[in-house]
């Protein structure tokens, strides 16, 4: 079965870090991305991030310079460190995968074929 397991979310005060952890399993796939969506109460799910099983990544303005993406290939685990946590980064994050290459214009327009159940995160000013 098909599954996608996130963790690591939690409640952390303005300016603090936390780090999410996506572990997925039962594929195998040579070329596919994965990324980190997010939602807030009463907003629009956006993109966060993505990496590419090449190793290419882009971000949400939102978020470039604070977050970073990473992928174990060998632990088929995608990483988002998120320092200099704010309160609007305060969200479900859900993490998914896109069996094809992402490109940047991803982010606006996300496209995914499997999502997990998410993880919250919650930043207090």
């Amino acid at each position: 079965q098909v599954q996608l397991v996130e963790s690591g979310g939690g409640s952390v005060q303005s300016g603090g870090s936390l780090r999410l952890s996506c572990a997925a399993s039962g594929y195998t796939y040579n070329r596919y991305c994965m990324g980190w969506l997010r939602q807030a109460p009463g907003k629009e799910r956006e993109g966060v991030a993505y990496i590419n099983s090449d190793g290419s990544a882009s971000y949400a303005d939102s978020v470039k310079g604070r977050f970073t993406i990473s992928h174990d290939s060998a632990k088929n685990t995608a990483y988002l460190q998120m320092n200099s946590l704010k309160p609007e980064d305060t969200a479900m994050y859900y993490c998914v995968v896109n069996v094809a290459y992402c490109s940047p214009s991803w982010i606006l327009g996300y496209v995914y074929n499997l999502r997990g159940q998410g993880t919250q995160v919650t930043v207090s000013s």
